[in-house]
């Protein structure tokens, strides 16, 4: 899934938990929710889908830090919760997403997610069959309208998922030409911009490889 879609998903819950909340409060929490959202995508560099996806690991924490919530409420440790919660929701729900490899939408491979606990990969369920496919934009455009008739949601947050919506409509659209669109582009500008590929590693997961040309 789109690390867009994971980020509308930990908005919408966050936004529908918290209906009676203040804006004061509801932002932060909202946005904390997105940046958990999208946080264990930014392993796309490293070993996507497993650098930083701990499904076991992020919820243990984010319980963990629930009940320390519980005991001694904190706008910290609320944050926190929040934070690290979005995060688990993320790498747990990657199983029903596509496998790992570069054209996930021709599976060659059963990974969709590390368990760094088992030392094994989760096996895709392929619910959404890959990032940027035409049911992971809906996912996204619905978790963001359940957001935004969330009494949590203000114009600020509304005018977020509005652009979010938006660009992970582009990200659809162009999601499985990326291995020909710098073939579209003029000459002297493919010679400037670095080369962009996806390549698999060896673990078994795939990474965005970015060479700058001499």
């Amino acid at each position: 899934m789109m690390a867009l879609t994971h980020g509308a998903v930990s908005v919408a819950l966050v936004a529908l938990a918290t209906p009676a909340l203040p804006d004061t409060v509801a932002l932060p929490l909202l946005v904390v929710a997105f940046l958990g959202g999208i946080l264990p995508d930014l392993d796309i560099v490293a070993d996507h889908r497993k650098t930083l996806h701990y499904p076991v690991g992020y919820s243990v924490l984010a319980f963990l830090l629930t009940v320390g919530y519980v005991v001694a409420p904190s706008g910290t440790l609320l944050l926190a919760a929040v934070l690290v919660g979005s995060a688990a929701v993320h790498t747990c729900s990657d199983v029903l997403a596509g496998s790992v490899e570069a054209e996930p939408w021709n599976p060659t491979t059963e990974r969709a997610v590390y368990n760094h606990a088992l030392g094994a990969w989760h096996r895709p369920r392929r619910y959404v069959r890959y990032s940027g496919a035409p049911e992971d934009w809906l996912l996204a455009l619905v978790a963001a309208a359940a957001a935004i008739r969330s009494p949590a949601s203000g114009s600020t947050v509304e005018a977020a998922l509005f652009w979010l919506v938006a660009v992970a409509g582009g990200y659809t659209l162009v999601r499985r030409r990326f291995s020909t669109l710098s073939a579209r582009f003029p000459a002297r500008l493919a010679a400037v911009l670095p080369a962009v590929t996806v390549e698999e590693t060896e673990s078994g997961a795939t990474t965005v490889a970015i060479r700058f040309r001499s």
